[in-house]
Formats: structure tokens, sequence, C-alpha cells
């Protein structure tokens, strides 16, 4: 079912996106591979009852079988009879820097995954399809390395201290300023893990009385955060406008639930990629509607800072909107600046609140100095202001073969989910029993990816999620690509009923997206 929406103008340039529909049968045939590794579980707990097959999961010992259970058995029945038969594909020990190409080490189990054991050998040269090295500067040689290695001799590894006791360095100082006008925001502060940026900050920003608006499909940070904040949360579809504008006026119309009163804040929370979709927000529409009810924005640009907009400053240069529309802007050090951390930017008073009562400030050791040297080395060489044009051009190469790399798999007739400038893109499986022989076709023939199941997606939806940088040669793409054909046909993945059809004649402000009826 194709919706095409009409936005008014607030678009800029194109906003091309698709979800192609789950073809009916794949469905079916995805459930019922479900259901049969389900019915097996099952025969396969009633042998390890009866001692006729050993069971290998963690369970109580007998003395203590009149304890309060601390292992739930049905909530490890998923692990136990689904997950071990593919574990094999997630976990993989690497033993280089995650650049363009890893070396990883050799596993084999001989129990069915409930065990590892390490052969001695290295797989070299592993084209790697899975790290979001996004600009590349994840690498062991280069300006980056040489000024944290300098920093290194000069400051140590660790702080042993909060921010707010003897852990506040110059190279913080020096952090924060760089960050801010690199946003260009007021004021930015810097923690030293992403996860906790989210999950430590929303509650200090509200509490109970707020109403949070989420999106369906927001990362578990942002969704921890908002439920330790103790707000009310309610859910809108993804990336639908309708559904949010729905909310806010419910909200609006009728107030708290019981008192009536007005909410003391509304704060949407939204993200720039979603990183299982590949989808871009649609942040014009997201600002008008914050406009027109008055409510607050939280923008988590954790892949997009960087890997997005002309000059690499994340979603709101991609649609080119003023970044003093966003109350809250989020983003993390750990993909395009291969380094570690986090950072909110906002203006001045915001910023001078979170000092005082965020959890992350008060609590947390500060960042590490040369994890903070790779930051400011980073985003210095995509501003340019180290003197080159390498940070531009790597921006630019992303784009490129985001670009490329799409369009190559939409002609081979895989369904591709998510936006055309997306660098993280999810390449359907759908069937259990597909989720670990796509990784390991893959592996043997030298690719690295991720593969995507039940619960980090919906049951039907698995997938592998491809993830570009601007350290991935062409040759290295095209590489990739014919192997991905190779196993696609395989594997049989090749579900697309409508191949790549060429969007030149769409109008800059529609978007095709197709979703099922509720």
């Amino acid at each position: 079912i194709n919706h095409i929406v009409h936005n008014g103008g607030l678009y800029k340039r194109p906003f091309n996106e698709a979800f192609e529909e789950t073809p009916m049968l794949v469905a079916v045939l995805t459930y019922v591979g479900y259901g049969v590794l389900t019915l097996f579980g099952y025969l396969r707990d009633f042998m390890r009852q009866w001692k006729i097959e050993k069971c290998q999961n963690a369970t109580e010992r007998e003395e203590q079988k009149d304890f309060v259970p601390l292992y739930q058995d049905f909530e490890n029945f998923y692990n136990r009879n689904l997950y071990m038969r593919i574990r094999d594909s997630w976990n993989r020990p690497i033993c280089s820097v995650p650049g363009a190409k890893v070396d990883m080490m050799e596993r084999v189990s001989h129990d069915y995954n409930w065990t590892f054991t390490y052969t001695g050998r290295v797989i070299k040269d592993i084209i790697n399809m899975g790290s979001y090295n996004y600009l590349g500067f994840a690498q062991k040689t280069g300006a980056c390395q040489e000024a944290a290695a300098k920093v290194l001799s000069q400051y140590g590894a660790g702080v042993c201290s909060t921010r707010q006791e003897m852990g506040n360095l110059d190279k913080h100082e020096e952090l924060e300023k760089l960050v801010a006008r690199f946003l260009g925001v007021e004021s930015a502060m810097a923690y030293g893990m992403g996860f906790a940026t989210n999950s430590m900050n929303i509650p200090a920003l509200v509490g109970k009385g707020c109403l949070i608006l989420s999106d369906e499909l927001n990362h578990a940070s942002l969704v921890l955060g908002a439920r330790l904040s103790g707000a009310t949360i309610r859910i809108f579809k993804h990336n639908n406008m309708q559904s949010l504008e729905k909310l806010l006026k419910d909200a609006i119309v009728h107030g708290q639930p019981r008192t009536r009163r007005p909410w003391k804040k509304i704060l949407i929370l939204v993200e720039g990629i979603y990183s299982m979709e590949g989808s871009i927000v649609r942040l014009p529409e997201v600002i008008a509607l914050k406009k027109k009810y008055k409510s607050y924005l939280y923008l988590d640009e954790a892949h997009s800072i960087g890997a997005l907009g002309p000059s690499g400053r994340g979603v709101v240069d991609y649609f080119g909107l003023n970044p003093e529309d966003v109350d809250v802007m989020m983003g993390t050090f750990t993909k395009s600046f291969g380094a570690a951390g986090g950072y909110i930017g906002g203006k001045k008073e915001l910023i001078d609140y979170l000092r005082t009562y965020s959890h992350s400030a008060a609590y947390a050791t500060s960042m590490s100095p040369p994890v903070v040297e790779q930051i400011i080395t980073s985003v210095k060489c995509i501003m340019g202001e180290d003197g080159t044009t390498i940070g531009k051009a790597r921006v630019q190469q992303l784009a490129e073969n985001t670009r490329y790399f799409r369009r190559r798999l939409k002609e081979m007739g895989f369904i591709i989910y998510g936006n055309e400038d997306s660098p993280v893109v999810p390449l359907m499986l759908y069937m259990p029993a597909k989720i670990g022989a796509f990784g390991r076709e893959m592996l043997k023939r030298n690719i690295g990816v991720v593969v995507v199941g039940f619960p980090a997606t919906p049951i039907i939806e698995s997938r592998a999620r491809f993830c570009l940088s601007a350290a991935h040669t062409k040759e290295m793409l095209d590489t990739a690509l014919k192997e991905i054909n190779e196993v696609g046909d395989l594997l049989q993945l090749k579900y697309s009923r409508r191949r790549l059809v060429p969007l030149l004649d769409r109008p800059f402000d529609e978007t095709t997206y197709e979703e099922t009826e509720d």
C-alpha cells in the first residue's frame, strides 16, 4: 500500500524513503519456521528434563530448588532453543582496528554453539561491513592516532575522578567548546558513554507530570531514559507525522489523566537515523509540529552526526535547518568520530542545568584524555580546521558509497529498507534459518556482516545490516556486492517484487513509503 505524503514544501531536497511490504508467502513461511523451531524447542526441553539430552543451560543447583528461582526457565526458552542455533553469528572476536578491513580470530564449536574454542588461526583482511566507522576515523595511523598518542604520554589513560571534583581537564573544556561550535549551538557537554547520555539525562529533563512522545522505533537508551524519568510515555508510529500530531492534540486538549491539568512539559523524542530501519527522521515536519504545539524536541544524532549533511553536521545540516529549533541535540562520539562517549548541545541555560543535575555529570568518571583528543582531532578534520580538505572529502565519499551500494542492492532484487542517503543499509532476510546461513556464508567469502533478528526486530523482519564507511573503496564495495549477490541467489533472498525504478520525476516534497494496514 503506497502512501504519498505531501509535506507542504518543507523539504529543500529530495527525501526518498521506502519500506517494501513483506511478501505474503514469505511472511507465512517465516511464521511456520518459528513455529517448527518452537515445537522442537519444547521437545528438547522435555528430553533435557528427563536426562535424555544433556542440559547445558543455567539451572538451579539441587540444594537450591526450594529457593526463589534465580533463572526463569521459560524466559530463557528463546535463548536456549532458537538463538543458540545461530549464536556463532554474533560476538565474533576481532583482533585489529575496526577499519575498512579487519582481522578475526577463528573459533569453532563442538557442542552446537554452547561453547567455543579458538583454533589459534587469524582470518586476515575481512571486508568490514558491520562497524559504525562512517567516516573512517577508526585507524591506527594518521593525525588522530598521533595526537591521541601524544596526549596519552602527557595525561595518561585515566582521570580517576568526576568532572565536578578533580577530573575536569583543559582538554574536556576544549572539546565542549569545539563541539558547540561544530553543532552551531550556544553550549555543549560531553559524557563518557553514549548510552548513558540518553538514559541518565532524560530523567534530569522531565519527570512526573510531564509527557514524553516517543517514536516506536527509538533506541533502547531513549526508552530506558524515558522509563527512568517517571514521566507519562506515549508512542507514535515510526516517522508518522499524523500519529504524532494526533498525540500532541490529545495531550493539549485532555491534559493529564484524572486531574485534566495541563502537562508541565511535552518532550518529543526522535533519532536522526534509525539504526535498524535505515530511515531518516522527518525533521522539518517534527519541528513544524513542535512549534505549532509549543512542545520540546530531543534529537538523538548517534548515527547521523558526521554521517549526514554537506558538512557532516548531522540531520539538521542535511535538511538545512536552524540548530536553535532543536531544544536538545544529543549525539555520540562512538561512530563517525571513532572514539567513545556522547554529548548534549543546546542553550547555555540547558547545559548549565545538566552540569548540576545530570547523574552522568555528577557521578560518572571523566572521559579518558586520549579519547578526548581523538574526538578533537577528528572534529577539526571534518570542519577543515586542520588545514586540509580530508574531512570534507570523507563526508562526500560516504554519501557516494551509500547511494552506490543501496542502488546496486535494489537492482539485484533485494528488499532494502530506509532512506537512500542513510549509510545504515538493512537487507531483509525474514526467515530464522537464513539469519545464521547469511552470516556464515558471507564470512566464508571474507565479508564481515551483522545479522539481526528477534527481539531486536519484529519477529518476521529479520535482516542483515550493512554500515557503509568513507574508508570503503569502490573495489571493496564491488567485491562485497558480488558476494552478496551470490549468497542472495544461494539462499533465495531476492524477495523484491519491484526492481529499482528511477525516482527523478518525483517532486522534492513527496515521500513514498509502504506499510501494512492496521
